[in-house]
């Protein structure tokens, strides 16, 4: 694999390897790797002659400075990871914050509704220091393909708008969550669980998928309650929000008889750590 952490010899690299016409595939990341992330690698790998992965902490989607401080980060077990499956020609991109924001950030996008609901909500800013870094680093790759995890499923949306805002030439991959052994979902935050916690955190997901079962027999709104209740009565864990929306608007959903895609978004907070999470329920 290719290292660089600068943009002017990371794109004169790229130009370099695609001067024969090679599909390039990105996946962006904030480190902290685990196999979700290797797991869209290994996507980009089916779909592209090259594969980039970025690496990059990204300060203004974090509209709590705490939350930035304890992020947890290790960028030689990061770049020990993608030296067991990168290919030769395969690139790292890890920039610091001066490289990657040599000017003063000014830009709000507008995403209407998207950006107001859910994580929107609870995290002011977030998506929309989200759309400054991934405009960024799509102007730098101009990948054929970019890969997202469908864990982030509000960032997804956003960011599926975000491309067609910008008229870029670039398709958008969805990817499948990846669980746990208990089906906690993967993210680079479960290692801030203590014991404890990272045990009682299997329930999240243990209720979403009860809550697809009992959408059979419950309303919208009985199931709502029904999941918040469940989650909560676990001393550990406190939902923040749990919301059954369209795949296009975020527009929450009503009744089951609606014919749009329904996902159920949650968001839990486990002591100190935040976690998210979504499930599809069926059409």
């Amino acid at each position: 694999m290719i290292i660089h952490d600068q943009i002017k010899f990371l794109t004169d690299e790229i130009n370099h390897l695609r001067s024969d016409g090679k599909k390039l595939g990105l996946v962006p990341t904030m480190g902290a790797l685990h196999d979700g992330h290797l797991s869209l690698v290994k996507h980009s790998f089916r779909d592209n002659d090259l594969t980039a992965v970025s690496i990059f902490v990204n300060p203004i989607q974090f509209n709590n400075r705490e939350d930035l401080k304890k992020y947890p980060g290790d960028l030689q077990k990061d770049l020990e990871k993608l030296g067991k499956i990168l290919r030769q020609n395969d690139l790292v991109f890890t920039p610091d914050v001066n490289e990657m924001y040599r000017d003063p950030v000014t830009h709000i996008f507008d995403f209407g509704n998207l950006n107001k609901v859910m994580e929107g909500k609870y995290r002011k800013g977030h998506f929309n220091g989200v759309a400054i870094i991934v405009s960024k680093l799509l102007e730098i790759f101009q990948p054929d393909k970019a890969y997202f995890g469908q864990k982030d499923f509000q960032q997804l949306v956003i960011i599926k708008s975000l491309v067609k805002q910008l008229d870029l030439p670039v398709t958008i991959v969805s990817c499948p969550i990846v669980r746990e052994h208990d089906g906690l979902a993967m993210s680079s935050r479960n290692v801030l669980l203590l014991e404890k916690q990272r045990k009682e955190a299997a329930l999240i997901p243990e209720t979403l998928f009860s809550a697809v079962q009992k959408s059979k027999s419950l309303s919208v709104k009985e199931l709502k309650r029904w999941v918040i209740k469940r989650i909560n009565n676990n001393p550990e864990l406190r939902v923040e929000y749990f919301e059954i929306v369209d795949n296009i608007e975020l527009f929450p959903i009503k009744s089951w008889e609606e014919k749009k895609e329904k996902y159920g978004c949650i968001a839990v907070n486990v002591g100190t750590v935040r976690l998210i999470d979504n499930v599809k329920f069926p059409e």
